[in-house]
């Protein structure tokens, strides 16, 4: 496979250093990041969870997802 030298300022790579998995390339970094065009969307979030992008369980969501659909928007938030 054909490979290219990058140059990278040091706060650039110590980001990448730093979501180094063990025994992860460089490459597998860069291909497993995720970059946004426009602000992520509560539902963009939702979805990222669902597909395992964080450490917070299924069960943990369900439960989330299930208090706040019996937890309404006040009419008066101050009140």
């Amino acid at each position: 496979m054909a490979t290219k030298t990058i140059t990278l300022e040091l706060d650039a790579y110590e980001k990448l250093r730093q979501v180094k998995r063990g025994g992860e390339s460089f490459t597998e970094v860069v291909r497993r990041a995720v970059w946004l065009d426009a602000p992520a969307t509560g539902e963009d979030l939702l979805q990222y969870f669902h597909n395992g992008g964080s450490g917070v369980s299924d069960k943990y969501l369900d439960a989330a997802e299930e208090a706040a659909r019996h937890d309404p928007i006040p009419d008066d938030p101050w009140a």
